[in-house]
């Protein structure tokens, strides 16, 4: 197995938004005081081993159902390309869930000092819940991916759950509040899978239902304005409420790359449309960085 290959199938590329969820939960949470180290430590990286297990199990769950053909858009990767065996990704699975449920454990450690009582023990199937949705969103019997389900996932977890358990495991608190921010970022979130969705309509048609299939190309870019729009006016009416100084709304510097990417799924289409993926992802990760940089 080549660690290059590895890595490819990796897709390190997707971390910076799986971290935007977290990065905005950390901002939340310095309002409420300093930030442990070793506790955004492992916090940050439960978060990108459980994006790299996502991604992992998602180019397995493809190759074994078709989707991931010769005709594919975008970036091949190593299983596509030959470069490692199934028996080798599968292995790779195994090693990267073992690796996150150590470090979630140890992240839940750092947080409460204990894994045996109520608080922890719930964090702990909310932690088991993530696992499943990384690997079953093409993999397993019933993928949810492939019935048009994935967008609900990537909201609850890249959004809810990553904003919100990242402030709650800082803090111990929990505001309604930070449901804005919290659903600004899932917003986004799915904005990048629906993208994802519109460049690989034609080749996806074949093997699985998404929500751009159902919408068809039109409605489906309707759909991603939405999103986008939706995020920003919650994070916006976020900051009205809690935001005291000026210098915290400076993450509306990265207002025109949203309307750069808008600009590009209503022009683009097919593969055209790839480099729309890393700008929304990047996009959305230097709002949430501004967010806790300038908190």
């Amino acid at each position: 197995m080549r660690i290059k290959s590895c890595i490819k199938s990796m897709r390190l590329r997707t971390l910076p938004l799986s971290l935007a969820g977290i990065v905005a939960g950390l901002a939340i949470s310095l309002n409420y005081g300093g930030l442990n180290t070793e506790l955004v430590i492992s916090l940050v990286l439960t978060t990108a081993l459980l994006q790299i297990l996502s991604n992992l199990s998602n180019e397995l769950g493809d190759t074994l159902n078709g989707t991931d053909t010769a005709e594919r858009q975008g970036i091949h990767y190593s299983l596509q390309d030959g470069e490692i065996s199934i028996a080798e990704m599968k292995a790779l699975i195994a090693a990267t869930a073992i690796l996150c449920c150590i470090s979630g454990l140890l992240m839940i450690f750092f947080s409460f000092g204990t894994i045996f009582a109520l608080e922890p023990l719930l964090l702990v199937l909310l932690g088991a819940a993530a696992v499943w949705a990384a690997m079953n969103y093409t993999l397993g019997k019933n993928p949810y991916g492939y019935r048009g389900k994935g967008d609900y996932f990537v909201f609850i977890f890249f959004g809810l759950v990553s904003v919100l358990g990242a402030a709650y495991i800082c803090t111990h608190s929990f505001s309604p509040l930070w449901l804005l921010p919290a659903t600004a970022i899932g917003c986004w979130s799915v904005g990048v899978l629906n993208v994802n969705n519109i460049r690989d309509m034609k080749t996806d048609a074949a093997t699985r239902t998404t929500v751009a299939i159902k919408l068809g190309i039109k409605r489906a870019r309707i759909y991603q304005t939405i999103l986008i729009c939706v995020g920003w006016a919650l994070l916006i009416s976020f900051s009205l409420i809690a935001f005291k100084r000026a210098a915290l709304y400076s993450y509306i510097l990265t207002l025109p790359l949203f309307a750069l990417h808008l600009k590009g799924v209503w022009t683009k289409q097919d593969k055209d449309l790839d480099p729309m993926l890393p700008l929304l992802v990047m996009s959305t990760f230097a709002t949430s960085l501004l967010m806790l940089i300038l908190g």
